[in-house]
């Protein structure tokens, strides 16, 4: 394609690296390289004469530390941190957050961290829906006017339309914070004029900067401060989302109903006994009974077993196991072929390769027992596919981990703080923190001791700084310590010790227990719910 253009004198770096100035007439042939006709200027003449350069486009690195005449600076584009606040209460609204955040991405905007989202009850207008809320922190080199019309142009290609103040959204984007400065202009007020006021936006940036001042007036208060001021809503909540075919978990609320996940392995080496793994009929036949029966609301797909001492299979091994089962079910989930469509399907696995060869078959969750630290690929790859994870807690692997069971510093606080650090290895990877499920590894680099001691120090954990709000995951089916305890010795007769665990995760506040007896554990979660999830219980509104 050729174009013609007249453009004002400007300056171009030509391929020897001289700097000139110019009157561009023609630009032609762009195909990676721009060919200009040039009027070229000296300080011994009057008349210019006529070049013709090549010159290369700008790399990006270029770009950062080019100015505008085309001169190196030898310096990048000045970078700013800014707080973005994210709301919405129409439709999809964690989806449309979500959308949000990935149109941030084709912009100069990189996101670092995100908070958790929190359900709450409209201010101001308070005839309308319930709204999710979050912050993300964001890196750009925009000016303050200039990431506010960004903003704002993501709103108008979401679809957004003001119909009143304050009033419903489908997605509402505001800054919060711009570096340390204080910028007012008629468009734009930061720190935003009104957030000390909002419980809604306190709270999620009290998860991202607790100890920040926000008013320059008070710079000893910070961001906790300012939260502790307020009367706190008892309404509020963190929401994880698990799929679109049911609501998402909701941590803090006190009558939230436990959720179920059914354990379904194909491998001839699991706590259910193992099976033929050439017959998936069996695994998937399984699987629907427990989805029929309405008790369950996750069914965990397994290729590889994470039993102490198990055999390690091929990746290849481990998908060809999986693959199959998690297509059919996701084909009479979409068929509308089961009487019961509101589940998820997670995938137990610790593989990148895994992850990428089934996350497009209608997987929900990757349940990863190690936390992404197995594979160095397992983050960047869970980050991608924008599914929900679960991290679990665990040293070492499982043919070492019974070894790496020392904790000096007290085992709660070891957890707590192992598994910040997962947290915070899985954002730096880019997996947004409301999508993250934690499980402190019962059975794995723990002895029969820890195992009691997690269960009875459970809410202890839930609550620890840092962890308050994600979700959990509970497994002790059938494992190990209880047939110790109560001298068991086949894994599939541990039923009744099984049930004493999971009655003993809800108590300490668990979101999902993991389990292998549907029929007995069901009928356990919901005596368990009735007893322990007040002040009002899911049997009652049944």
């Amino acid at each position: 394609m050729r174009h013609s253009c007249l453009l004002r004198a400007t300056r171009w770096r030509t391929p020897f690296n001289h700097v000139l100035p110019t009157r561009l007439l023609n630009a032609a042939s762009w195909s990676g390289m721009l060919t200009i006709q040039c009027q070229k200027y000296t300080t011994n003449t009057t008349k210019g004469s006529w070049s013709r350069y090549s010159l290369k486009p700008l790399s990006k690195d270029e770009k950062n530390t080019t100015n505008v005449h085309g001169q190196k600076t030898g310096l990048p584009k000045k970078m700013h941190k800014a707080y973005i606040a994210l709301g919405s209460n129409l439709g999809d609204r964690i989806h449309w957050i979500e959308s949000a955040c990935r149109k941030m991405l084709d912009y100069d905007m990189r996101i670092r961290r995100t908070s958790s989202l929190w359900e709450t009850e409209p201010m101001y207008v308070l005839d309308q829906a319930s709204f999710i809320n979050g912050v993300c922190e964001v890196e750009t080199s925009l000016e303050p006017l200039a990431l506010l019309d960004t903003l704002q142009s993501i709103e108008n290609d979401l679809g957004r339309e003001k119909i009143i103040d304050k009033g419903p959204r489908n997605i509402d984007l505001d800054i919060l914070l711009y570096d340390d400065e204080t910028f007012n202009h008629e468009r734009l007020q930061i720190p935003h004029s009104l957030m000390l006021e909002r419980e809604f936006v306190l709270r999620p940036l009290s998860e991202l900067i607790p100890n920040h001042a926000l008013d320059p007036k008070s710079p000893w208060k910070v961001t906790q401060d300012y939260l502790n001021a307020l009367p706190q809503s008892e309404a509020m909540t963190t929401v994880t989302p698990l799929t679109k075919f049911m609501e998402p978990l909701r941590p803090l609320k006190t009558d939230r109903k436990t959720q179920i996940m059914q354990i379904i392995n194909v491998t001839p080496d699991s706590f259910s006994g193992g099976r033929d793994t050439s017959l998936s009929s069996d695994a998937l036949s399984e699987a629907i009974a427990a989805i029929e029966s309405s008790t369950v609301s996750i069914v965990d797909v397994g290729g590889q077993s994470s039993a102490p001492g198990a055999k390690e299979v091929s990746a290849e091994e481990e998908i060809r196991r999986v693959k199959g089962l998690i297509e059919n079910l996701d084909d009479h989930r979409r068929d509308g072929g089961l009487k019961n469509q509101n589940f998820a399907i997670s995938i137990d696995t610790y593989r990148a390769d895994v992850v990428e060869a089934t996350s497009n078959l209608g997987v929900d969750i990757i349940n990863d027992i190690s936390a992404g630290a197995l594979d160095p690929k397992m983050l960047p790859t869970m980050a991608q596919t924008g599914l929900t994870v679960c991290l679990m807690h665990m040293r070492g692997d499982p043919t070492t981990m019974n070894k790496l069971t020392s904790y000096p510093d007290g085992l709660i606080p070891t957890i707590a703080s192992e598994l910040l650090a997962r947290i915070e290895a899985a954002e730096a990877a880019g997996i947004r923190r409301w999508r993250i499920i934690l499980d402190p590894g019962i059975g794995f680099a723990k002895t029969a001791a820890q195992n009691l001691e997690i269960l009875r120090r459970f809410d202890e954990l839930r609550d620890w700084p840092g962890l308050r709000g994600f979700p959990w995951l509970i497994g002790s089916s059938r494992k190990g310590f209880i047939g110790k305890i109560t001298g068991v010795e086949e894994p599939n007769q541990r039923v009744m010790g099984t049930a004493a665990t999971v009655a003993a995760a809800v108590v300490g506040g668990a979101d999902i227990v993991r389990v292998h007896d549907l029929k007995e554990m069901s009928q356990v979660v919901k005596m368990s719910d009735a007893i322990w999830r007040a002040p009002s219980t899911h049997w009652e509104r049944q």
